[in-house]
């Protein structure tokens, strides 16, 4: 299933926090070979895990992370303005309508529809909290996947060549990316809407800014 955690709640649920960040340096430092840190339990965490980001997390049966994706609003420090401003020219992104997508991770065991399930907890963040854009920087091992889930960006900034070229990705919010996501994960979205709903407490939602804090 899916869960929506806020990081300041991520010590209720400490085996699914542990098993995410073991498995964000699996991804990116082992297999990889991204230069980020690591500690010595083995869990990779940057500046921006402190900023109490929105983490949707597809939770195992057993409670062990299956993949997650991190989200902040563009309102605060973001890593495209911070650590890639050639991909924006140099003028921040800076808006309460889009949020920036990171660390999109998946484990080793995890099965088919687990990205689907995470791109489709990203478009229901959009729905309740009215946001109009993802905005995220990616490699170009990524276009085929976000092709393959039906929820393509739109390109907006380069840089690099060849396998170094990374990209800034505009995603819109609409209600057809919604419904097609869905079906192509194989999920409905009423069970979307109920996961998302189980998480915040089936209460009105408030918006974007007052959620994070």
């Amino acid at each position: 299933m899916l869960r929506y955690v806020y990081a300041h709640d991520l010590p209720r649920h400490p085996k699914l926090a542990q098993s995410m960040f073991q498995d964000r340096a699996d991804q990116f430092k082992t297999r990889l070979g991204w230069d980020v840190d690591v500690d010595d339990a083995g869990e990779e965490r940057d500046s921006y895990d402190a900023l109490n980001p929105l983490y949707v997390i597809w939770e195992n049966s057993n409670g062990t992370h299956g993949g997650s994706m991190r989200f902040l609003p563009s309102t605060g420090p973001i890593m495209v303005n911070d650590v890639f401003p050639q991909l924006t020219g140099n003028q921040p992104i800076c808006s309460p309508l889009i949020w920036e997508c990171t660390r999109f991770c998946l484990s080793r065991e995890s099965s088919g529809n687990v990205a689907g399930a995470l791109t489709l907890g990203g478009l229901e963040i959009m729905r309740n909290f009215n946001i109009a854009h993802f905005a995220g920087v990616f490699d170009r091992r990524m276009v085929r996947i976000y092709r393959s889930l039906g929820f393509s960006p739109e390109v907006v900034g380069t840089m690099g060549q060849g396998r170094d070229r990374i990209c800034l990705g505009l995603w819109d919010y609409s209600l057809e990316a919604y419904q097609r996501v869905a079906l192509r994960a194989g999920l409905t979205t009423e069970l979307s809407t109920l996961w998302f709903d189980l998480s915040f407490g089936g209460i009105g939602m408030p918006g974007p800014v007052a959620m994070v804090g």
